[in-house]
């Protein structure tokens, strides 16, 4: 998609299910995230479990896409150090993190689960998401933002034809996978948020989340295609997977004000990471324990190490800034 976890306009609407993502009602029903971040078959973890592993692969997405940008805006200013310790842990939100949480959740599937998965996740954004929060934008007077939001369900609605395609492909054997798109990277440099309202800020923040998720599952899904002997249909996840990071949420995070000075932006990764250190792991953790989801449990209290351990790096990079 040339837009495209965050993926949160209906949320609430319904729980994660076990259940088939097939029908085009409950496409549009469930929020994309929750589709992006789940296929068909059936789960060993409990629906709680697999809430708060899909909150934590949306968190980790996340950090991968800001971390990136912080990294390159550290260069900018002169600090390569600074740059490099937020590129690499970067790396490991995205490939240790979220991918041990992805696979807990059973994320990847067979090639056709996959790209349902998309298919939902893609049609939930065209239709409803980003035309939501267009309308909304428009209202409060963020111009900008509604014009931004209508483009990417646009793209969204384009990615979903191609995955549609490329699925009658995988199931029927004839036909040719879509070329993929071609993502123009945008630059993200230190900026205030270019828009008013409270409301679009949180809006900016669901779809970065959900471009964050999307960009993952997506790389997930490539490598799974990669493995199924399909590098046509492996190139059009991966070719999607860099319009969701190198434009939408690219594009987003300028709106948003994402990135900062160098010093603000470990600031914030500090806040960050102590928070999932000591809050929200350590509470996903004591809930899948109660839940008998052992190795969720021992994933969530890994992970909330690690987490402490990025906090205590990043606070020694920022005790070395003027």
């Amino acid at each position: 998609m040339s837009r495209h976890s965050i993926r949160r306009l209906l949320v609430g609407l319904c729980t994660l299910t076990a259940a088939s993502q097939a029908a085009t009602a409950l496409a549009l029903a469930v929020p994309a995230d929750q589709h992006r971040a789940t296929h068909s078959a059936a789960r060993a973890v409990r629906p709680q479990t697999l809430s708060d592993l899909t909150t934590a692969m949306k968190g980790e997405g996340f950090a991968y896409a800001s971390y990136n940008l912080y990294g390159t805006q550290a260069d900018r200013e002169g600090h390569p150090a600074m740059g490099k310790l937020f590129r690499a842990t970067a790396q490991t939100e995205l490939n240790e993190h979220l991918r041990e949480a992805a696979t807990l959740a059973g994320v990847v599937g067979t090639d056709a689960a996959n790209l349902r998965q998309a298919i939902d996740g893609e049609t939930y954004e065209h239709q409803i998401m980003y035309r939501g929060f267009a309308d909304q934008a428009r209202k409060d007077g963020d111009l900008e933002a509604a014009k931004l939001f209508s483009e990417i369900a646009s793209d969204e609605g384009r990615h979903r034809d191609a995955f549609r395609t490329a699925l009658a492909v995988v199931t029927t054997g004839h036909g040719t996978i879509p070329a993929a798109p071609k993502a123009a990277t945008v630059p993200v440099s230190a900026g205030l948020p270019k828009v008013k309202a409270a409301r679009t800020k949180a809006n900016l923040d669901t779809a970065m989340h959900g471009e964050g998720l999307a960009h993952a599952n997506y790389m997930l899904f490539a490598a799974r295609a990669r493995q199924t002997g399909n590098p046509a249909l492996a190139r059009l996840f991966e070719g999607t997977a860099g319009v969701e990071l190198h434009e939408h949420f690219a594009e987003e995070a300028v709106l948003a004000g994402l990135v900062s000075t160098t010093k603000e932006n470990l600031h914030k990764a500090v806040s960050g990471e102590h928070n999932e250190a000591t809050n929200l792991y350590p509470g996903f953790a004591k809930r899948a324990t109660a839940a008998g989801d052992t190795a969720a449990a021992g994933y969530f209290r890994d992970t909330a190490a690690d987490e402490s351990k990025h906090a205590a790096a990043f606070q020694e990079a920022l005790n070395k800034l003027p």
